[in-house]
């Protein structure tokens, strides 16, 4: 039954193009189709082309717990596509000349340090919202995720000196979260405003996102949100929402479709309002969709693209025949969303999910965007489809074999004893990690300044255990690996994710934990 019901949506989809435009009937149908397939409780979608929003509508449900239906006015977290504000922002304050994007962060922030001193010397606003630190994928981010800890944007500051690069200062793409909530804290002292104030009322208001707040927490009315979602040990289930507000500027916004469409017309108008209002000058509009650091581009690119990179809170591309399109995903625990923009073509796509799967969102847009550059029916659903089922399938068979062997560990005679691991482990930006034991239960790990981080340590061979985390939906089970001294006692611990499903802003491969007590 499901075959018959995924040809008949790719027999809709080839069908698309008709007038420029998108048949409700099929997109419906797509849509409905990709809720099932990648177990998506509720999607929003919505169209904005030359100059009139084409579609808005919600599938699904917004909560499998409440049943409630997934409208355009349901309200989602947007995760990083609140990058883009945070540098709209910026742009906004080096307009009124209280900022220039090549600052010295220091000007702003006198204390602010990373790991190298010529690095901190240099490094400046524009380097904070370009991901070309030197900082490794999601470095830091344990300080804000998951939700639960105690690390304020202070902390974030005094931190970040304490992890060391990957690469070499402006050479490699590498995202990190942490450098816009600095940006954040720039923006708030050269304005005299917090983030989501400066978010709300300077931007928000004058474009006319009338559902939309800069946090969740600042959502009032929650008649009408979502739950988050994710797939735990096989089963979809909802979980609390999670997101730190120490980290609002990386990703706080919580919208709609109808205010994300409202945006993107904005954005698409050169950043001036519906009453005429220019809210950015040319200038610095213009400079936000530059190109500041590049990202490959791969021989089989699936839209042509012979140039991608990362501008100032934007992804920038060409795609087939040398349309710029300027886009960013975003993704919390629970939710994932997209927005798109080809402003050439005066068209904008933005795709709210409340279940973490990215595939949902690419089937969608990806199939939108063909329609209006022209493509034949290129089948993403099945081919997306396929996809995720592999790649779980992959996590999950990876999962299961090391189980296996903590199974087989309960016999080693080789494991060593429970004085020689217990105590605490202090890194030097995250905290402390306690290790205890009890003979009944065995091994416990938590975190002192994240919460929310505790669980079981299970034995698999006489150097390395298993921290599983008690909230299974985490999905981000880690090898703990110690090292001994010639008393056999442990001295120092790292961490390594087992499947390479866990989300990246589960950094544990950045703690050098060692032992103090």
């Amino acid at each position: 039954m499901f075959i018959k019901r995924l040809f008949t949506a790719l027999f809709f989809v080839s069908a698309f193009i008709l007038n420029a435009q998108i048949e409700e009937q099929q997109l419906d149908n797509l849509i409905n189709e990709t809720l099932t397939t990648f177990d998506v409780p509720g999607i929003s979608v919505g169209i904005f082309k030359d100059g009139k929003v084409v579609y808005s509508k919600g599938h699904g449900v917004r909560s499998l717990t409440n049943k409630k239906v997934m409208t355009d006015e349901t309200l989602v977290g947007v995760a990083s596509n609140s990058k883009g504000f945070t540098c709209f922002a910026l742009a906004m304050m080096v307009d009124a000349g209280k900022l220039n994007w090549d600052d010295k962060v220091r000007k702003h922030i006198p204390e602010f340090q990373l790991h190298d001193a010529w690095v901190t010397q240099e490094f400046t606003v524009r380097d904070l919202v370009t991901h070309r630190s030197g900082l490794g994928l999601g470095a830091g981010d344990l300080m804000f995720f998951p939700e639960g800890s105690d690390f304020d944007v202070s902390d974030v500051i005094n931190n970040v000196k304490y992890l060391e690069p990957e690469s070499s200062f402006r050479s490699e793409f590498k995202y990190n979260n942490n450098m816009f909530i600095i940006a954040g804290e720039v923006l708030k002292r050269v304005s005299g405003l917090s983030w989501e104030e400066f978010i709300e009322t300077k931007i928000m208001k004058s474009v006319g996102m009338t559902s939309s707040k800069a946090s969740y927490n600042r959502v009032t009315d929650k008649s009408n949100i979502i739950d988050a979602h994710t797939m735990a040990e096989g089963k979809v289930i909802q979980i609390p929402h999670d997101w730190s507000e120490t980290a609002n500027p990386a990703g706080g916004i919580v919208s709609n479709v109808t205010d994300m469409l409202t945006w993107a017309q904005f954005l698409m108008n050169d950043a001036v309002t519906e009453n005429g209002e220019r809210l950015l000058s040319a200038k610095q509009f213009h400079e936000l969709w530059q190109l500041q650091t590049p990202l490959n581009v791969y021989p089989n690119d699936s839209y042509n693209s012979n140039f991608k990179g990362y501008g100032l809170g934007w992804f920038v591309a060409d795609v087939k025949g040398g349309h710029k399109q300027v886009y960013h995903t975003g993704g919390l625990l629970g939710t994932v969303t997209q927005f798109t923009m080809i402003p050439d073509l005066d068209l904008g796509i933005v795709v709210l999910t409340n279940q973490m799967n990215g595939s949902a969102f690419n089937t969608i847009t990806n199939t939108i965007k063909d329609a209006y550059l022209g493509y034949e029916n290129r089948n993403w659903l099945e081919k997306y489809g396929q996809r995720n089922t592999d790649y779980i399938k992959y996590n999950d068979s990876i999962k299961a074999a090391v189980y296996n062997k903590i199974e087989k560990a309960k016999k080693l005679k080789t494991l060593p004893k429970p004085e020689h691991i217990i105590g605490t482990y202090t890194d030097d930006w995250f905290g402390d990690v306690i290790i205890s034991h009890d003979a009944k239960k065995g091994y416990t790990i938590k975190s002192k300044r994240s919460s929310r981080l505790y669980g079981e340590l299970l034995p698999l061979n006489a150097t390395t255990f298993v921290a599983k985390w008690n909230d299974r939906s985490y999905d981000a089970d880690v090898y703990v690996q110690f090292t001994f001294n010639e008393k056999s006692e442990a001295v120092s611990a790292t961490m390594k994710y087992i499947a390479p499903i866990t989300d990246f802003s589960f950094d544990f491969h950045d703690l050098e934990l060692k032992k103090t007590n």
